[in-house]
């Protein structure tokens, strides 16, 4: 790839495990599996198809991650993409609204003392804002909700100045009837009220309808 890993993410070989891609050339971070990803020892592989967060980084998107960041994550569901995370990042905060993916996410949780799984609404930023701390390094949403720019409006008050949003759009979630084109571009304006736009990329390969937005705030 022409652009760097993350520290504490690499290519690593997998034999015969199945999944999207050449086994032996998957992204991978160390830690306990979590959804039935193929291991080999500390390993474990980074399923592009499963996560909008992987597929940015298979996409070759720059995320400006870099390993010890901490990190906000907006739509945590059951921890796959957030588990990956933790691996690699600092402090990472789990926002996931519905309980039964909760509970997942509490077992993902138990092996990373750097995830903290929050039961809370990413569409109201005050319910959290005594628990996590500002200027975080990085925000990643993957919400499927009507408003998503609007979240990452709303939460942008967590991010620092010199933070990254990392967004991946999901046309579906904000009107099923539209051109997915048509929402992304909505997105994108609505997003320059407070961010940068530095990136956008389509996620088509691994996500249908989905757009994948890096973003600075102003």
């Amino acid at each position: 790839m022409s652009n760097a890993l993350p520290d504490g993410v690499e290519r690593h070989a997998f034999g015969g495990g199945g999944g999207d891609g050449d086994d032996n050339d998957r992204l991978a971070t160390r830690g306990e599996p979590v959804y039935g990803e193929p291991t080999d020892g500390e390993w474990r592989a980074w399923d592009p198809s499963r996560s909008k967060l992987g597929a940015m980084l298979e996409l070759e998107m720059e995320t400006n991650l870099a390993g010890g960041d901490t990190v906000l994550y907006l739509g945590a569901a059951s921890g796959t993409t957030v588990s990956h995370v933790a691996d690699f990042a600092g402090p990472t905060y789990a926002i996931e609204f519905a309980a039964r993916p909760a509970r997942d996410l509490l077992e993902a949780a138990a092996s990373r003392p750097r995830l903290f799984p929050l039961l809370a609404d990413a569409r109201k930023p005050d319910t959290y804002a005594h628990v996590v701390e500002s200027d975080v390094d990085v925000i990643v949403q993957d919400v499927a909700t009507r408003g998503q720019a609007r979240v990452a409006l709303e939460n942008r008050q967590f991010l620092a100045d010199d933070g990254r949003l990392l967004l991946a759009v999901k046309a579906r979630s904000e009107d099923v009837t539209r051109d997915p084109a048509a929402v992304f571009d909505d997105v994108r304006e609505e997003l320059g009220a407070e961010y940068e736009v530095l990136e956008t990329k389509s996620l088509e390969r691994y996500h249908a309808d989905h757009l994948g937005i890096v973003a600075r705030p102003l």
